[in-house]
C-alpha cells in the first residue's frame, strides 16, 4: 500500500460533473482529491475482502445475539421498536449494502473502526467516479470496485420483497447535495435493475392514518431512506412505522449495526479477533490510549481521542443517549494524511474500496476522497 502523488486531470470537474457528481467541493475545498491515489498490491487487496467478508459474518452472530437475549436498552432503542427489529429479523427482511470503515497501512491485520450499516454514504465516489477515473489515469491497472454490478443485482434480489408493481420510493433530505447524489446514484442502480424508483423528500412522506402516502396520496408500500433509523425513530411519524405498513430499507434490524453499541459486544463475544479494537461500555477500561464515541454519531461527531500525545475531539450535538470506549488505533499516515478505508458490502458479499483523508486523526464530512487501483 502506497500513496502517489499524482497531477490532476485537466477537465476533472467537468467530467466527474457529467456522472452526476455536483459536491465535488465543498464549502471552496476540494472533496474529490486527484492530486494522489493509493496503489495496492492484489494480495493486499486479497486481505481486505476476506476481513470485510469475516466482519460482516462476525456483525451478523452480533446481531442474532442481541436479538436472542433481548438486548435493546444498551442500545438506547425506543422500547416500542423492539418487536419492529425482532420481527425483520426473523423475516430475513434482505439488506441492500453497508461500509465498514478500517484502519490498515497494508501490514498485519486491518482493524474495523466501527460499520456504517444504514446510511452510508461517499457511494458514487467509490462506485462510479474512481471507476472511470481509473480508465482515464491508470487504464492497465485493476480496482477493488465491483459495486455498481453488485448493486443491480442486490436490487434484482430483494425484488421478491418488493409490491407488485415495483414501485420504490427513495428519501432523504433534499436540502443536502451530498445525500441527493448517493440517492439519485442508487435510484439509477434500482432502474437498472427493473424497478420504478421514485424520488421524494422525507419531509414530504404522508400519514393518511392507517397507511403512508406520497405528494399524490399515493400508498407508499416501499422505501428506501437515506436517513437514520435513529432519527425516525424518535420523530413524531415514527410510531406509524411500527405497524410495518411499508418495507423500509435499510430493514429494522440494522438499527443494532449501525448504532456503536455494537462494538463491545463484538469484543464481548470475539476477543482478541485480529480484525477488530478492544471496546467497552465502561469507561474506566481504558486508562489511555482510547477513543471515546457516542452511540449515535455521524461524520466523527462529538468523537474524542486520548492517547499519549495528548487528546483531540471534534464538536457536535451527539451523545445524550451514551457513549462506548474504544482502544485508540491510530490512522495510518501517508505524507501528513491520515486514512481510512471504507470497505463495503452489497448483500452479504465485499464489493470494493474507497479512500478518505483528513489533516487529522477525526475522518469527518469533509475529509477528502482519494482515488485508488491495485496491480
Amino acid at each position: 500500500m502506497q500513496r502517489e502523488r499524482l497531477i490532476p486531470r485537466v477537465d476533472w470537474p467537468q467530467k466527474v460533473e457529467a456522472l452526476g457528481f455536483a459536491f465535488h467541493t465543498i464549502d471552496g475545498e476540494v472533496y474529490w482529491d486527484e492530486r494522489a491515489c493509493y496503489r495496492f498490491s492484489a494480495a493486499e487487496i486479497d486481505t481486505l475482502e476476506a476481513a470485510t467478508a469475516e466482519l460482516h459474518a462476525r456483525a451478523l452472530e452480533a446481531v442474532a445475539r442481541v436479538i436472542e437475549k433481548r438486548d435493546f436498552a444498551r442500545f438506547a432503542i425506543p422500547e416500542p421498536f423492539h418487536g419492529l427489529i425482532e420481527r425483520s429479523w426473523a423475516g430475513a427482511d434482505k439488506s441492500l449494502y453497508g461500509r465498514f470503515d478500517l484502519s490498515w497501512n497494508g501490514e498485519g491485520s486491518p482493524r474495523m473502526l466501527e460499520y456504517n450499516a444504514d446510511t452510508p454514504t461517499a457511494l458514487l465516489e467509490a462506485s462510479v467516479i474512481q471507476w472511470y477515473w481509473l480508465q482515464d489515469v491508470h487504464k492497465d491497472a485493476d480496482q477493488f470496485n465491483s459495486l455498481h454490478e453488485k448493486l443491480i443485482e442486490r436490487w434484482k434480489a430483494i425484488r421478491g420483497e418488493l409490491p407488485a408493481d415495483g414501485r420504490v420510493y427513495f428519501a432523504g433530505d433534499g436540502e443536502s447535495v451530498e445525500d441527493m447524489g448517493n440517492l439519485d446514484y442508487l435510484r439509477d442502480t434500482a432502474t437498472q435493475a427493473g424497478l420504478d424508483a421514485r424520488a421524494i423528500d422525507i419531509a414530504d412522506i404522508g400519514w393518511d392514518g392507517s397507511r403512508f402516502v406520497d405528494l399524490e396520496a399515493r400508498a407508499m408500500l416501499a422505501l428506501f431512506k437515506l436517513y437514520p433509523w435513529e432519527w425516525m425513530v424518535r420523530e413524531a411519524f415514527g410510531k406509524n412505522l411500527v405497524a410495518n405498513a411499508m418495507k423500509v430499507m435499510e430493514p429494522p434490524w440494522k438499527m443494532l449495526l449501525s448504532n456503536k453499541a455494537i462494538l463491545p459486544i463484538l469484543w464481548e463475544m470475539f476477543p482478541g479477533h485480529p480484525n477488530l479494537l478492544a471496546a467497552s461500555f465502561e469507561p474506566g477500561r481504558f486508562a489511555t490510549d482510547f477513543v471515546k464515541k457516542p452511540i449515535y454519531s455521524r461524520e466523527g461527531a462529538n468523537v474524542s481521542i486520548t492517547s499519549s500525545a495528548g487528546s483531540i475531539e471534534a464538536p457536535g450535538d451527539y451523545g445524550a443517549e451514551g457513549f462506548i470506549w474504544q482502544a485508540y488505533h491510530e490512522l495510518p499516515c501517508f505524507d501528513g494524511n491520515y486514512t481510512v478505508i471504507g470497505s463495503w458490502v452489497v448483500g452479504d458479499e465485499p464489493a470494493g474500496i474507497g479512500i478518505r483523508e483528513d489533516a487529522t486523526p477525526i475522518t469527518k464530512n469533509t475529509s477528502r476522497f482519494v482515488p485508488h487501483y491495485f496491480a
